[in-house]
């Protein structure tokens, strides 16, 4: 059921935010809003759905622990 109303809310937003870059035939943004959405739905039925997803923070540790470290050793 949650799953269904999920459905209903990306399509209704799709349907208010695609008409308007359409019609001003403004394929750039169209892009950047559907790859924007696909995302966002993806991520909304996995959280849904129960699947778990990758904590963004692992790589961001991965990146800059090293870094951080160097600056206090000093």
């Amino acid at each position: 059921m949650i799953l269904f109303l999920l459905v209903i809310v990306f399509l209704v937003i799709i349907g208010l935010e695609f008409p308007p870059l359409v019609r001003t035939k403004q394929w750039r943004e169209l892009m950047a809003v559907s790859v924007l959405m696909l995302v966002g739905m993806s991520l909304s039925t996995a959280l849904v759905l129960d699947i778990p997803l990758p904590d963004p923070n692992k790589p961001l540790e991965i990146v800059f622990k090293p870094l951080v470290e160097w600056m206090m050793a000093e």
